[in-house]
Formats: C-alpha cells, structure tokens, sequence
C-alpha cells in the first residue's frame, strides 16, 4: 500500500466520492493507494486535497514524509 492508500484508510476516506468531485477515475485512484511504482501528479494531489477538504501541503507532507535530501 502507499502512502496515499495509508492516509486515506487513516482518515476513513470515501473514495468513490473522491472520484466523483475530482473526475479521478477510480481505478486511477485505486492505482495510486496500491502500487508504489505509480507516480501521483501534483493537480490530482492538489484536487483530491481538495475533495477531502484538507490543506493540500499539509496532504504534500503527510505523503511524502519519509523523503530526504542526499547529502553529497
């Protein structure tokens, strides 16, 4: 699971109602929570914020938490 599919069972999200008010297909959706390799875009990222009604940084960090520089 990704850190999108964690969060949205985390906060109990309604994904086919996320769907419906983003137009994110739900087999896009259940793309994203499931498999690491697909790559989630910043428009989706900023509607499903929206549709969820959180602030789409703080969705930005809760995803991508784990993320560091490389130090050089």
């Amino acid at each position: 699971m990704t850190s999108l599919g964690l969060y949205f069972t985390k906060k109990s999200v309604n994904r086919a109602m996320v769907s419906r008010r983003t137009g994110i297909s739900q087999a896009r959706l259940s793309q994203l929570s499931s498999n690491e390799s697909t790559k989630l875009r910043a428009d989706e990222l900023y509607l499903i914020a929206l549709a969820i009604d959180v602030d789409p940084g703080e969705l930005l960090k809760e995803i991508y938490k784990n993320l560091e520089l490389t130090r050089a």
